[in-house]
């Protein structure tokens, strides 16, 4: 249904006077008790968050990809974080955020890519919870939703969480080839909350270093949905962990493992994923329905400053196109653009690598240079940092990202990271 441009109107001026009302009544400078029984220990406290990002792009010179070269984004974020203890083994948790963003005319709501929080649906939901309150073609987007949702059972056992809940897996800093639900973008900034999928886990600890995990995500259908059997456990300085199941329409296994070497910390993942359609780039081992994705990672810090940390990282996606040109003609099919949107692969092309470097140069100021390349065709970009923790309160965030490589032409990638626009980055977090 079309809505009338007065009530989209009224629906935006509404949307900022409750902002304003919000940011000038949550005063208190640390999470508000709700309640609080001294003889049980039970709780209630809720914590506000307000993030208000700006971005600018300069495009790349393509009009069919980019219609203008120059590009403003702004993103406003209020979200009511509701943590409980309802009894002594048993606690929950309920979040519910707002997101609106409004960019300039013909550049695209989503404009900045993957540096931005995702407005499309999420998937691993049986019901979505998220809801669309207005709309400006690709101006302008007012979404609202509940991210989390979810009660935790704790035994001297292990535990039972059950409900939309936020499921991180492997080791990965930037990559990832076994975070299957809801991995974040290299380049997202924004990592402060994974969106919740629904789900069920259930955590035996089998000896006080080892545990078996089962987890149940669902769709809203069986083919979107997964079921996980995992293992963990440690010995000495080394973890790992075996992963099998159904995830999606695939079968999928794999390994992960991370351990201390000397001052420096390594860490790798290894996944197969056997998946009912082929894949014209083809797989492992003469299957073109066999595909596999790695991580290999290695951080040390140094004794420079208060602590100078580089990381560096390799990807390798079989869900990736071995010759980005390609790109244009596999975005016309449903089931790639599926996978790509849901993040099965966080690279277009199948081989990456990244370099990190984080530096505090005070207790509260935090320098960071990161850099992705594609190994393929050489593109890539370089993203500098500045992170400002102002107060208890307020946090400010600064990114730059300066691509380069072969820019698209016609529509038509040339290679993995061209068609990115030269981008800035800020962000103000306001916590209360």
């Amino acid at each position: 249904m079309k809505i009338p441009k007065h009530s989209v109107a009224i629906r935006k001026r509404l949307f900022l006077v409750v902002l304003c009302c919000m940011a000038y009544t949550a005063v208190p400078a640390r999470p508000i008790d709700l309640w609080y029984d001294q003889d049980t220990g039970r709780y209630g406290m809720l914590s506000t968050t307000l993030k208000l990002t700006g971005l600018g792009a300069y495009n790349p010179d393509d009009p069919r990809l980019f219609p203008k070269r120059h590009a403003l984004t702004g993103l406003t974020r209020l979200r009511f974080d509701l943590d409980m203890a309802i009894a002594d083994d048993v606690s929950a948790e309920i979040a519910y955020e707002h997101r609106a963003q409004r960019a300039t005319h013909g550049a695209g709501a989503g404009v900045g890519g993957d540096v931005l929080t995702t407005f499309a649906p999420a998937p691993w939901r049986a019901a979505s919870l998220d809801w669309q309150m207005s709309r400006d073609r690709d101006v302008f987007a007012w979404r609202h939703e509940i991210d989390r949702a979810r009660v935790q059972i704790r035994r001297d056992w292990g535990a039972i969480t059950a409900g939309r809940q936020a499921i991180g897996l492997g080791r990965g800093l930037l990559f990832s080839a076994v975070d299957v639900f809801s991995p974040f973008s290299p380049v997202e900034v924004d990592r402060e909350w994974r969106r919740g999928v629904d789900a069920v886990r259930v955590e035996y600890q089998t000896s006080t270093l080892s545990s078996l995990e089962m987890l149940a995500v669902f769709g809203d259908r069986w083919d979107k949905s997964a079921l996980l059997a995992r293992y963990r456990g440690y010995m000495g300085e080394v973890d790992g962990e075996i992963i099998v199941g159904k995830r999606g329409r695939d079968a999928m296994a794999a390994l992960v493992s991370s351990a201390v070497l000397g001052d420096s910390a390594v860490h790798g993942e290894l996944a197969f994923f056997y998946t009912p359609e082929r894949h014209p780039d083809g797989g492992w081992f003469g299957s073109d329905r066999l595909l596999t994705k790695a991580v290999l990672g290695v951080s040390h810090t140094f004794d420079v400053g208060q602590g100078l940390t580089l990381m560096g990282e390799y990807h390798y996606s079989g869900f990736g196109l071995d010759d980005v040109a390609d790109a244009t003609r596999r975005f016309r099919d449903p089931r790639f653009v599926e996978r790509y949107m849901r993040g099965d692969s966080q690279i277009l092309d199948r081989h990456g690598a990244a370099l990190q470097a984080l530096l505090p140069v005070s207790d509260t100021v935090t320098c960071g240079l990161l850099l992705l390349t594609s190994l393929q065709d050489g593109s890539g970009l370089a993203s500098p940092s500045l992170t400002w923790t102002a107060s208890e309160t307020t946090t400010i965030t600064v990114h730059g990202f300066a691509p380069w490589g072969a820019s698209p032409r016609n529509g038509r990638l040339r290679s993995a990271y061209g068609a990115s626009p030269r981008t800035l980055f800020a962000q103000a977090s306001l916590y209360f």
